[in-house]
């Protein structure tokens, strides 16, 4: 093998690795602009047109009515497993004191935002995903474009905004429901003797100071990541792809943005 010839293998390798390097950031870096954009999108009142407040109502129908009793069923579920079962064996233990802070940090700032992150993404968030790459790989987002009309506006940012405000509202009724069952199913089985508003006094008592800004943060962002990123993946399709080959690869970008926002923000958070 001459020089010339080594020098064209390694050159294929170095652009073999370049390629790789490239393509594994690219969709996250997409994913920053897209979340600036939809911030800037959000501020500007002109950008508040008929045809996007039609969107974002539709989609806010939607996410929440479907999401709804989905959120209702897992809640009772966890209240019913986790919460009972922590208050039981922290009162077996001679633990009781730490009930509220055991569900404070690991219900409500660890596990709510996850599961309500998971439930918009697998109820609402494969339909907007479906939605897209139709749009995309039929041609149409390319005709609303040359017709003059920018998808990212009437379709991504009403839609993340939609899933955002969703996050908040279906996470505040899971905790909600979680707490409020998890103590019947306590009082029944005679564990608690306390009323119901001193068993959440001592929930809200044992958060920490950042968990009143972490929280809510948590299911804003988780909601607002499944929105941008099935909303996105959906716009990323190629004319090689279907359904059998986009809809696994939005799924996991739409698991893998819930658990970053959420690692994320404990480790800012825990580094204040």
């Amino acid at each position: 093998m001459n020089f010339s010839e080594r020098f064209a293998v390694i050159n294929s390798g170095l652009a073999m690795l370049g390629r790789f390097a490239r393509s594994q950031p690219r969709f996250f870096l997409i994913m920053i602009g897209a979340a600036w954009g939809v911030v800037y999108e959000t501020l500007r009142p002109s950008s508040w047109r008929r045809t996007v407040i039609i969107e974002f109502r539709r989609n806010l129908r939607q996410l929440v009515g479907s999401g709804f009793f989905s959120v209702v069923v897992v809640a009772v579920i966890t209240g019913l497993g986790l919460v009972s079962q922590a208050v039981y064996w922290l009162g077996f233990a001679g633990m009781a004191q730490m009930t509220g802070s055991l569900l404070s940090s690991v219900l409500l700032r660890e596990i709510a935002p996850i599961l309500v992150g998971v439930i918009l993404l697998g109820r609402s968030g494969m339909l907007m995903l479906t939605e897209m790459g139709t749009l995309t790989t039929s041609g149409r987002l390319n005709t609303l474009n040359g017709m003059g009309i920018d998808p990212f506006l009437v379709f991504v940012v009403p839609r993340t905004i939609a899933t955002t405000v969703s996050g908040i509202t279906l996470g505040t009724i899971f905790s909600v429901i979680a707490l409020g069952m998890g103590y019947v199913a306590c009082w029944m089985k005679g564990i608690v003797t306390s009323s119901i508003w001193s068993f959440i006094f001592d929930v809200i008592n044992s958060m920490e100071p950042g968990d009143y800004v972490g929280i809510p943060l948590k299911f804003l962002l988780s909601g607002a990541s499944v929105g941008l990123c099935c909303c996105l993946s959906g716009m990323d399709v190629t004319a090689e792809d279907n359904l059998t080959t986009f809809m696994p690869r939005g799924f996991s970008r739409g698991i893998m943005s819930i658990l970053v926002i959420n690692v994320l923000i404990d480790i800012i958070l825990g580094s204040l």
